[in-house]
């Protein structure tokens, strides 16, 4: 479903995505890493709103330059930030997406997704009173209205209770069920290795290992958890300040 092949972004003498491989299937695909990694930044290109310095990238077989387009009709988008119009009702935000893609017999469609999701009588009611929670369903609704072949999710759970993420893993496992690629981000551990396929650890925008959560704890012997490989894969800036420092004491060397 997605096919990444030296992928890069540059943001001036900032690199912020450098050269990264993925291949993606119908599987839940976690992006980790820390703030500044390059995790928002990859899925900016891949869902075509940013474009590469370098590489390239295919999203359900589409060039995400090339056929930039055709990447879009063919997947959704739940970014970080809150995407509802919170002036207008749950059934009216879901029905402006179902209008801009076009969705045939949309009336029914609007319909079926929110009840998925779980709103029911709710659905008439003004965003303004819908909790954090639901303002979240109510994104993926958006996203599901034209049944996208890849789902993006930046971050879906982050400001949410543990009840309101309990429900939106539900729901997005309920999707994986049915065929359905995910790719997201997130920062909390415990819920990248309760509910993902495969993770890949980004770290100063270079993939640093990929593999499902269980081997990468294996790894690391008994009783590893998934902070313990995050930690042991990340580097602190003081860290980063030693090895760059040895980086550059061997490149002395070499000359």
């Amino acid at each position: 479903m997605i096919e990444v092949n030296g992928l890069t972004k540059n943001f001036g003498s900032l690199c912020a995505v450098d050269h990264i491989d993925l291949v993606v299937g119908n599987e839940i695909f976690g992006l980790l890493g820390p703030n500044g990694a390059g995790k928002s930044t990859t899925v900016m290109m891949l869902t075509t709103l940013l474009r590469p310095t370098s590489g390239s990238a295919r999203v359900c077989g589409y060039d995400i330059i090339k056929e930039a387009k055709k990447v879009r009709e063919s997947i959704s988008y739940v970014p970080q930030d809150m995407a509802v119009d919170i002036k207008l009702t749950g059934y009216e935000n879901v029905m402006l997406y179902a209008k801009l893609y076009d969705v045939p017999d949309r009336e029914r469609k609007v319909d079926e997704v929110l009840e998925l999701m779980g709103f029911g009588e709710r659905a008439g009611n003004l965003v303004n009173t819908y909790s954090g929670g639901m303002r979240r369903r109510l994104e993926l609704a958006q996203a599901l209205v034209h049944e996208p072949e890849v789902l993006f999710l930046d971050e879906p759970t982050i400001g949410l209770d543990v009840a309101a993420r309990k429900k939106i893993w539900e729901h997005i496992s309920r999707l994986r069920e049915q065929g359905m690629a995910i790719f997201m981000t997130t920062h909390y551990m415990e819920e990248a290795d309760e509910h993902c396929d495969r993770v890949a650890i980004i770290d100063k925008g270079s993939i640093v290992t990929v593999d499902s959560p269980t081997n990468l704890k294996l790894g690391l012997g008994k009783g590893a958890s998934m902070n313990d490989v995050f930690l042991k894969n990340v580097r602190t800036p003081e860290e980063q300040t030693v090895f760059d420092g040895y980086k550059f004491r061997s490149m002395l060397r070499r000359r």
